[in-house]
Parts: C-alpha cells; structure tokens; sequence
C-alpha cells in the first residue's frame, strides 16, 4: 500500500499537499538542527530537511512502518537578511526586531526539500526574493497583535496577513509558502515516482 509520510507539522505544507491531492500522514521525529560556521542557505535547506527525512524514516523503521511503497516528504524553510538566517521570533519583542529590519527590504527565502522512497532519497531547495514595502511600526505592532508572525520564520507568513507587507516576489510563491508543488513533482520523477499515480481521484 502506498504511503506518503509528511515529516513536517506546518499547516501550510498539509495545505499545499492537499491542494496537490496527495494523501499524506504527518509523522515528524527529531532532528538536529544545528549548523556549522560557512554553510550556504541553500546547502542548509537541504541538510536540515534530509536530517527531518532521515529521522522520520529510522522511527519509522523501527515501528515497523516502511516498506518500499513509502515514501517521506521533509522540507525545512529558512529566512535570510544579509546573509544571516532570521529563524521564528521568540516573541513579540523579538518579531518586531525582525519586522523593523526587513521593511522597505528584499530579503531572500529558502526551503530545502527532501524525499526518500525506499532505499532511495534526493533533496533540492529554491531560493526566492522577497521585497517587503516600507511599511510603518504602527502596521508591524498591529500584525503582531494577530498572532501570524509568532511560529514563522522571518516573523511573517506570505499566504496570510503577512502579504499586504510585500511589494514583490522573485521567484516560487509556494516555496516562500513553505513547500514548492514543482520541486515535489521534480523530485518524485528524478525517483522514479510518478506523481499521477499518487494523486487522490
């Protein structure tokens, strides 16, 4: 029986993967997210989500849970402002130091993903600009006072409240979302997977 494990508990990735018709079961372990001094962005997205896949798939291993009809979806999204990572605030003060720093700036956006399939596994990630419009504290202290920045990265969500922030994107809005449906499907084919044979009918 086929089984698609999401190694990730974001909303927004089950929501894209719904949108996709992909039946999928959320099932996350943990991983190390440490990095060392010098890594890309691009290497980190990639790491941090085949350490999320690989955690994932020894649990489930050892639950007697994997087979060669599983597969494990992982993707990690990290937030960039002058080549530093900006993770998810710890607060509200913390969210608004980040908010304050990205006004009126283009920032980058990068989300590794990872899929395993058997004994098998590829990851990738995409890296897209993001331009936020210069917008005012008294803007930034009322889109706290929603609750949305507190559990993203960079202290906002492009798919929420957070889009009347921005003045533009370069590159996948799905990826900034959290997961690209392109780079899924890319992923799957260099497997070997076709994606059609997955999709809910």
């Amino acid at each position: 029986m086929k089984t698609l494990y999401l190694a990730s508990a974001s909303p927004r990735r089950r929501e894209i993967l719904e949108r996709m018709q992909l039946a999928h079961t959320v099932y996350t372990a943990p991983a190390d997210e440490t990095l060392g001094e010098g890594i890309t962005m691009e290497n980190a997205g990639e790491i941090l989500a085949a350490r999320k896949a690989l955690a994932a798939k020894q649990a489930l291993i050892a639950e007697g849970k994997f087979d060669e009809d599983t597969m494990i979806l992982a993707a990690d999204t990290l937030v960039y402002l002058d080549g530093k990572p900006l993770g998810k605030p710890k607060d509200a003060e913390d969210a608004k130091r980040m908010l304050t720093a990205l006004s009126g700036r283009t920032h980058f956006v990068c989300t590794g993903t990872c899929l395993v399939c058997g004994k098998r596994s590829i990851s990738a990630a995409d890296v897209s600009a993001v331009t936020m419009r210069d917008f005012s504290e008294r803007e930034a202290d009322a889109y706290i006072a929603t609750g949305e920045p507190l559990d993203k990265a960079g202290a906002y969500g492009i798919q929420g409240i957070g889009s009347v922030l921005i003045e533009g994107i370069e590159g996948d809005f799905f990826s900034i979302m959290g997961l690209s449906p392109k780079t899924v499907c890319r992923l799957m084919d260099a497997l070997g997977v076709d994606y059609f044979d997955w999709i809910q009918n």
